[in-house]
């Protein structure tokens, strides 16, 4: 700091020296920084146009994986990667400004103490500091208040980074700008608040300057990322909930449900869900321990409006709390319990992790798919997990070879199956079996880029209209929620076709059971209908859904591509033209395909029809071991 601050006090004295007036020799020391720090100054600016060039494709990012936030970060930090910008760098000039401030304290002392020096400026002592002076200097702070206000008047209005934050967080700049100014002009010397004034002044200068010269609108398509940020808008909107503050119900009800939470000692199985929907994942393993054993359940849910808390108030066993996703990280940090079973993937490498408080929790994956996981996850997102329940050997040797490929610590497979195709099967059998008037196609796409609705579904529909089937189509319900105009147009032109049906109204029964056949393209609810109908599936060869892009480094074929001609066919986008031939082959073929789809479901598929039974047991079996483990502790 020595050798900052006698360099700073070289420039000072120089200054003075051709100026002969401290106050004057202030405003041109000031200038001169700003001239010495001119390139980097030009640096962040051409950083934040690359991030203003890319913000266009963030928001559709924002739009495309809407309330996905791991997903959004990664991609996110990838598209920064390629543009080159570099998100720590915009905060290097506040950090020189904050040296410089520092170092400028330190040579306003040295000329207060060199006698040769006289420290007037228009009749005032640049020595002073003004809360020793009282009222009299009140105008000071005021000032230094004001130009950093109209520095945030002018970066919100014209600085192409700043310009385009959200309001709360122009508002929140300028008030820690404005009050750190207040505070620094009450409390440091004259001479120091004279710099901060007329930085802030020349700031302002440079701003307009930087603008002239290197004119961003050049870089930035403005038109693209305004109909973006339009997109992006309506989307939040729809997904909004009023009232959300900290005085809100939902903010006081978190508050009091997460002190509750930790309220309760010897916690020993807890489940977490994102939202009211994973509910069905852990359904049959929650119902058979409230049935068969006194184990309380501490279920967790980011949903406010999840129907856990209905189960909850005639179930003493099962006790609901409702955390926010921004709670949830430090609730999870101080997790506290034996077990705990999840279906979000991604443990310890995104925002949640696992307890610093307890090391020896068995945290356990519960799948929500009969597909590959390998495939359908990112890479490392069970890594952190200790126990992953498996549908069927598929996933099992997904794990077991991705270990050996990157040498990771053995995780424990339990040969467990999945319980909602149990549900479904058992629901489907129980149920009285119709023949349709006319053969019933539902077509289910995928919520992914480039999928039946994005690509091929008006072909399609034209290429079946007519041809006497009746056809559901139920979108997505991600792509509803994000494309209304695309689904009003599809409902408007279809409107007068009586064999066509298209469902956005989830409230409605769903036809899949019903149905004759399955239209889809790299969906999930194959495995759903295949094995619980028998009945065969008509895959289109839209883009495949990659999310770990070093599939295929280990010696297994995903599920998702290797029964995809076994239960049903595929067909090209290329050869839309040609799906009224595919429909009626299959319908004519169904039953050939019934022995088929059931021999698969069985050997792709552990347990089947009675897995909830051999997870809820290997939860008892497990908290048996630990608490037998801590008494012999004692």
């Amino acid at each position: 700091m020595q050798y900052w601050t006698t360099f700073l006090s070289w420039i000072m004295d120089f200054c003075y020296g051709i100026s002969g007036n401290y106050g004057v020799a202030i405003i041109l020391f000031t200038f001169v920084s700003k001239i010495l720090l001119l390139p980097v100054s030009i640096w962040t600016y051409y950083n934040s146009i690359k991030m203003i060039k890319i913000q266009p494709d963030i928001n559709m990012l924002k739009v495309q994986y809407y309330g996905q936030r791991d997903i959004i970060a990664e991609k996110e930090a990838e598209l920064q990667k390629e543009a080159g910008y570099h998100p720590l760098l915009s905060t290097i000039p506040l950090i020189i400004q904050l040296v410089l401030l520092m170092g400028v304290v330190e040579v306003i002392k040295l000329g207060i103490a060199n006698p040769d020096i006289d420290m007037s400026f228009l009749g005032t002592n640049l020595g002073l500091v003004p809360k020793d002076e009282g009222l009299r200097l009140l105008w000071v702070p005021l000032i230094a208040g004001v130009s950093s206000y109209l520095l945030c008047i002018a970066q919100n209005k014209s600085n192409v980074l700043q310009s385009e934050q959200s309001a709360a967080n122009k508002v929140g700049t300028m008030l820690f700008s404005v009050g750190l100014s207040v505070y620094l002009g009450w409390f440091v010397f004259l001479g120091t608040v004279s710099y901060w004034i007329w930085s802030n002044l020349f700031a302002i200068l440079q701003l307009y300057i930087l603008n002239a010269i290197i004119r961003p609108r050049r870089f930035v398509d403005y038109e693209k990322l305004e109909k973006s940020r339009k997109e992006l808008a309506s989307i939040q909107s729809t997904g909004k909930k009023k009232g959300e503050g900290f005085f809100s119900t939902n903010a006081r009800r978190e508050r009091e449900d997460y002190k509750r939470f930790f309220s309760v000692v010897n916690k020993h199985l807890v489940f977490y869900s994102e939202s009211n929907g994973f509910y069905k994942y852990f359904k049959g393993y929650i119902e058979y321990l409230l049935k068969n054993t006194n184990i309380t359940i501490h279920y967790i849910t980011s949903d406010p409006d999840d129907m856990i808390f209905e189960k909850a108030k005639n179930e003493p066993k099962l006790r609901a709390y409702y955390i926010g996703e921004n709670k949830l990280i430090t609730l999870m940090m101080k997790m506290e319990s034996d077990i705990v079973v999840m279906t979000m993937p991604d443990l310890e490498t995104y925002h949640i992790k696992r307890s610093y408080i307890k090391k020896d929790i068995e945290y356990i994956y519960v799948p929500h798919g009969v597909g590959s996981n390998n495939l359908t996850m990112r890479k490392g997102s069970m890594d952190h997990f200790d126990t992953i329940f498996c549908v069927g050997p598929h996933q099992r040797d997904e794990v077991v070879e991705t270990e050996k490929l990157y040498g990771l610590p053995s995780k424990k497979c339990v040969e467990v199956g999945y319980p909602l195709v149990d549900e479904i099967r058992a629901n489907y059998k129980a149920s009285i079996q119709k023949t349709n008037d006319k053969p019933m196609i539902l077509i289910a796409p995928s919520w992914q880029k480039d999928n039946i609705v994005d690509s091929c579904l008006n072909d399609i529909l034209d290429g079946l209209q007519g041809k006497g089937y009746r056809i559901i189509v139920r979108p997505h319900p991600q792509e509803v929620r994000m494309k209304q105009a695309l689904m009003d147009s599809l409902k408007s032109k279809y409107a007068d076709c009586e064999d066509i049906d298209i469902q956005t109204d989830f409230s409605s029964n769903n036809p899949i059971m019903e149905a004759d056949l399955l239209i889809t393209d790299w969906s999930g609810i194959c495995w759903e209908y295949a094995f619980t109908t028998n009945r065969p599936v008509l895959f289109i060869d839209t883009p495949m859904k990659v999310m770990n892009p070093e599939y295929d480094k280990i010696p297994v074929v995903p599920l998702n591509i290797l029964l995809r001609t076994e239960i049903g066919e595929t067909l090209a986008l290329g050869k839309i033209g040609d799906i009224n031939d595919s429909v009626k082959r299959l319908l004519l073929n169904t039953a050939t395909y019934n022995d088929k789809i059931n021999r698969l479901a069985s050997e792709f598929i552990y347990n089947l029809d009675s897995s909830d039974e051999i997870g809820a047991n290997y939860i008892i079996e497990s908290l048996r071991d630990k608490i037998k483990r801590k008494k012999e502790q004692k």
